[in-house]
């Protein structure tokens, strides 16, 4: 694979600017989110293929709005401009953008004013697109042609295709743009000139070189938890350097019921990689005892993670790195310098800034889906590659409050109810995760006739393409009231299981 030139996509504050990445990464084209204050220099040393400027939630007429560096314009990158973004352009480089008074809110009906068009090129002359503003674009600058406009907007889509800039005020990365995703793709491919070479032959073949480029001849560890993650770094790393690797499972205690002996199974057994047991649940709980704040539950954990690493790594051979199964929206949420540190990831924010070990992370760029993708490239069967997410910390995360060896046992006993019930309705692979959450209080209920005290069960179901954002499940009810019934006459210690009703966002998937 040649030099990775990037896709730019410049985050202005937009609910949207993971999802135009994963959508240039659709097209089969490598994309990275960075901030607004990215300056032309770093475009240049990035070696930039295009620039796709996001939408935002400020108004370019404000001042201290966002802004994009006025060099970044002359350094011959293509750009797009979203919605906001493509207001910007328009306002920076001559055109006008009004407070008309009327801002254009969901479907809309776009008309195509330009046959010419390369970003519309053999689009109806009439299609429904999704817009979210209220300023409008009403002259574009100097140099650009208006190929596209709306009731309220006159100049909905602009290019200059000799500087190769182009603006759309209506989103098309959403899926409402009912041709929204081959609008990107013209300008990926037409105005941009990428080539559709991101798949997941190409990352494998990009990361095995680098492995082997990083750790030569040394020997390497690879924390191996059993999800999906864990499981394609290792097989990747395993192509990469073969029995310089060894995969190393730490039982913190706080996994899934019957958690540690599928990852024997399936590792030691099933594909012979050379694999060390570690039972440290007991050194976890330890760790754990009264700590409530969930960033310090992270890290606690993540710090300790490091340290049985490290002891590893003296016992095999003195090794030297550690692989990890990070992907991209792990290093987004906690906190990249593009984005808000949401919460420290155990394996990233949550690392102690005095490990000895070197990370070696070869799903880092990566969004879940192009994981499950390049997990199946490698031959991983199907019950590793589409097994469900389970956070790094286990039940730790899931455990509101002060995590006890009492109320693990009470989770992981009524997870697998979950677990199982999801299954038998077949919903396992429609959902991106099903789950149980322990709330560490208390309610009255009454079983038997008598009153009982005792805690309740939270069920979490969501659906999502890479969880960065999440709508809740609607599971039926008769299947709720299966968990329900279940859970309670099962799981001694609960008396009450409601279910969340919450998106991401304003809420994240897990609890903690």
């Amino acid at each position: 694979m040649s030099e990775r030139q990037p896709v730019l996509v410049v985050d202005f504050g937009a609910q949207y600017a993971q999802l135009i990445a994963r959508r240039v990464r659709e097209a089969h084209v490598y994309s990275e989110i960075v901030p607004h204050t990215i300056t032309a220099d770093e475009v240049r040393v990035r070696n930039a293929a295009a620039i796709i400027l996001s939408g935002g939630p400020a108004s370019v007429n404000v001042e201290g709005s966002p802004r994009l560096g006025p060099a970044i314009y002359e350094t011959g990158v293509p750009i797009l401009g979203i919605c906001y973004g493509a207001q910007l352009i328009a306002l920076q480089l001559g055109g006008e953008v009004a407070k008309t008074g009327q801002g254009e809110y969901g479907r809309t009906t776009l008309s195509v004013t330009s046959g010419a068009s390369a970003l519309l090129h053999e689009l109806a002359d009439e299609q429904d697109v999704w817009m979210s503003h209220f300023d409008t674009i009403t002259r574009a600058p100097d140099g650009f042609s208006g190929v596209a406009s709306t009731p309220s907007t006159p100049v909905a889509a602009f290019e200059d295709l000799d500087r190769r800039i182009c603006g759309v005020q209506f989103h098309p990365e959403v899926k409402h743009t009912a041709r929204g995703q081959d609008i990107l793709q013209h300008f990926l491919y037409n105005v941009a000139g990428c080539a559709p070479e991101w798949t997941p032959a190409s990352v494998i073949e990009e990361q095995v070189a680098a492995i082997r480029a990083q750790v030569g001849d040394k020997k390497v560890l690879c924390g191996l938890s059993g999800g999906v993650d864990s499981a394609v770094a290792a097989a990747l790393v395993h192509k990469a350097i073969g029995d310089q690797l060894t995969c190393v499972y730490v039982d913190i205690g706080l996994m899934r019921h019957g958690e540690s002996e599928q990852v024997e199974a399936t590792f030691r057994n099933q594909f012979k990689i050379d694999l060390v047991h570690v039972k440290a649940g007991d050194r976890f709980m330890e760790a754990l005892d009264d700590v409530i704040d969930p960033e310090q539950k992270r890290k606690t954990i993540g710090e300790l993670f490091i340290r049985i690493f490290e002891e590893q790594a003296s016992d095999h051979g003195d090794a030297e790195f550690l692989v990890q199964g990070t992907l991209y929206p792990d290093v987004i949420e906690s906190g990249s310098g593009t984005a808000a540190n949401i919460k420290s990831h155990h394996n990233v924010g949550g690392l102690p800034d005095d490990m000895e070990l070197k990370l070696v992370e070869p799903l880092r760029d990566l969004f879940k889906d192009e994981v499950r993708a390049v997990g199946e490239q490698l031959g991983l069967p199907p019950d590793i590659v589409w097994r469900q997410p389970f956070p790094g910390p286990g039940f730790g995360v899931r455990i509101v409050g002060t995590i006890t060896p009492e109320r693990v046992e009470i989770l992981r006993n009524a997870d697998r109810i979950v677990t199982e019930e999801i299954k038998k309705a077949g919903l396992d692979r429609e959902l991106w995760q099903a789950f149980a959450v322990l709330l560490a209080v208390k309610s009255v209920g009454v079983m038997g006739d008598e009153r009982t005290y005792e805690y309740p069960i939270v069920l979490r179901a969501v659906t999502s393409d890479d969880a960065m954002t999440a709508d809740w499940a609607r599971l039926p009810n008769e299947l709720l009231e299966i968990l329900s019934t279940r859970i309670i006459n099962e799981v001694p210690g609960v008396n009450r299981v409601v279910y969340d009703i919450t998106s991401k966002p304003p809420g994240t998937i897990e609890w903690e």
